[in-house]
């Protein structure tokens, strides 16, 4: 009674199968792989990183331009009062 049978790994893969299908089942393990794969591809750039620390980041620049003015004499408009 500790251990299930062969018939009981059966039922439950029976089970499993017809709740996700094959489709989904091979999606998913598809899904994973391709974590497990950008996982290891962002180690191996963090360590490239880390390994050449003699480039340096390429200067960011701002470029300030200067903003129109407009018309002098446009005032922005008071809100309307409310009666009471």
């Amino acid at each position: 009674m500790g251990s299930m049978s062969l018939w009981h790994w059966v039922i439950v893969i029976a089970v499993v199968l017809l709740l996700f299908g094959r489709g989904k089942i091979s999606e998913l393990m598809g899904d994973v792989a391709q974590g497990i794969k950008a996982f290891k591809k962002g180690m191996t750039e963090e360590e490239a990183a880390k390994a050449d620390p003699a480039q340096p980041e390429p200067a960011k620049t701002i470029d300030h331009q200067a903003a129109s003015a407009g018309p002098a004499s446009v005032q922005p408009q008071a809100e309307p009062r409310k009666a009471s």
